[in-house]
């Protein structure tokens, strides 16, 4: 599975052009359980050649969605480290002479055809029933025709592009990891650009150089990679450098199975809700980062025993090579992350560390949270949520400035009328008035007794109260919600209650 010989080190190089997707996390999670396992180094490397797509805020929200999972780096923005600099961008020197390098050895050359000529050839090519792609004019013109297209691209202020010399015939034959030797035709590969015009490299390029100038053991990147593998490939002995393990992982399909998870067109469940694509968007939809890491890493991999449930340092002791992932895709399963994450929050976080968790979604809300309060509510949602999110809807009304009424038809159970809701409303105020002390316990055995007195049934008589004092139908249970809001709140929104039925 590894060298012995040689430390493991392994990298995650996220392009710069948005918040972090979910299925690049994925892959940055398993570089780094992976490198964690074997105690070698994780690598973070920023590949910001895209100048098109390259967004400045975007580093910044990538490193955040990396450490808000508890993923580290040894190398890398903002940690330095002896092979750096670690932004693409301010490695242009080092691509340049290495595909000068190329050149210079034969194993690429320069190519000025124009974008438009490109252009024309793909048509004429597509018109022929031929499969599209460059022509090679440039890589077997003679020296006079060559000094011709350079002479010609000079007077249109053009600088040439730089092409690898892929072989033309015979097979490259590509180790992978997870899915054995694959097999290439070499005459069905273009001779790729590996350096643009304006002095940026291609990715083919860029990756070749960095990963082993950065001591890259082991290359985790994804399916839709595979098919530059064999450039790749004929890269690494262009230059005879000793190559990576590779290592080309399944991506994550939307949840219905069809089509790889994308921010272009995100994902809807079976009721049309849009689901979230990207890390933020779970950050902010109420999601625990040990819950989303779990579920990530468990998609396409196998901890074992049947366990779906695992801490990264459990994931971390199993994932000491490749066996244990599934090369076919997977679909996202939402619901099962929202399981996950109700778990967590039920089973693996402490009433105290979800109160100060559930601050940020209420006052996202534009309630003013008082902490005292949050604290008793905290236990009584943690049960019943599965999302942090959830205890707005919940239980937001504990910090409204204002307490709201509920509708009528709210008020009024099943099998009851505006009559007999009065009647059991009514009949609270003077068992409110006599409980003590005010608590839970107290005031569910005293409305028990009530409800069986008006012949109400628990669904009933607790349901009214619950609605009255709460203001909605779904809420805290409702003896413990009438202890935090107080004797005289309760009874003054019973009244509130009493008059909006009558």
């Amino acid at each position: 599975m590894t060298d012995a010989n040689r430390p493991v080190r392994t990298r995650f190089a996220p392009s710069p052009t948005g918040s972090l997707h979910i299925g690049g996390l994925r892959m940055a999670l398993w570089a780094w359980l992976f490198a964690r396992h074997h105690g070698g180094q994780f690598i973070l490397r920023i590949e910001d050649t895209d100048q098109k797509r390259y967004d400045p805020n975007a580093l910044q929200t990538l490193l955040e969605a990396l450490r808000w999972v508890g993923v580290d780096w040894d190398e890398g923005p903002e940690v330095g480290g002896p092979y750096g600099p670690y932004v693409q961008s301010e490695r242009l020197a080092l691509y340049q002479e290495w595909a000068k390098w190329l050149v210079d050895n034969d194993h690429a050359y320069y190519c000025y055809c124009s974008s438009e000529r490109l252009e024309q050839v793909n048509k004429e090519k597509q018109a022929a029933g031929i499969p599209p792609g460059y022509d090679r004019r440039c890589r077997y013109a003679s020296p006079d025709e060559l000094a011709a297209f350079k002479a010609e691209a000079e007077a249109d202020g053009r600088s040439p592009v730089i092409r690898l010399k892929m072989p033309r015939e015979g097979k490259t034959l590509f180790p992978d990891l997870v899915r054995g030797e694959v097999e290439f035709e070499n005459e069905s590969i273009q001779d790729a650009v590996l350096l643009k015009g304006d002095g940026f490299p291609t990715y083919h390029l860029a990756v070749v150089v960095d990963d082993h100038f950065m001591r890259i053991s082991h290359v985790m990147r994804g399916i839709e990679w595979l098919p530059s593998a064999p450039l790749h490939m004929q890269l690494w002995k262009a230059f005879g450098w000793e190559m990576p393990q590779y290592a080309h992982l399944p991506v994550m399909l939307n949840p219905n199975g069809k089509g790889k998870i994308s921010k272009r067109k995100p994902p809807v469940d079976a009721k049309g809700n849009v689901l979230p694509v990207m890390v933020h968007d779970y950050i902010k939809g109420g999601y625990l980062a040990p819950a989303l890491a779990n579920l990530l890493v468990g998609i396409g991999w196998n901890f074992g025993d049947e366990v779906e449930v695992f801490s990264m340092d459990e994931a971390r002791e199993r994932f000491n090579d490749f066996s244990r992932i599934n090369p076919s895709n997977s679909a996202f399963p939402m619901e099962k992350l929202e399981w996950i994450n109700g778990l967590y929050i039920r089973e693996k976080m402490t009433p105290d560390a979800l109160a100060d968790a559930l601050r940020a979604p209420l006052e996202a809300a534009g309630l003013n949270v008082d902490m005292e309060t949050l604290r008793k509510v905290a236990p009584l949602v943690q049960t019943r949520i599965k999302t942090l999110n959830d205890v707005v809807d919940m239980a937001g009304f504990f910090f409204k400035p204002e307490f709201t009424p509920p509708p009528v038809e709210k008020l009024i159970q099943k099998k009851m009328d505006a009559a007999s809701t009065k009647r059991a409303l009514e009949a609270c105020i003077p068992v409110i008035e006599a409980v003590d002390p005010f608590t839970a316990d107290k005031l569910l055995g005293a409305f028990t007794e009530l409800g069986q007195e008006l012949g109400l049934n628990n669904s009933q008589m607790f349901g009214v109260l619950r609605v009255a004092v709460s203001g909605q139908a779904i809420s805290t249970p409702t003896f413990e919600t009438m202890e935090i809001v107080g004797r005289e709140e309760t009874l003054r929104r019973v009244r509130l209650a009493i008059g909006l039925v009558s």
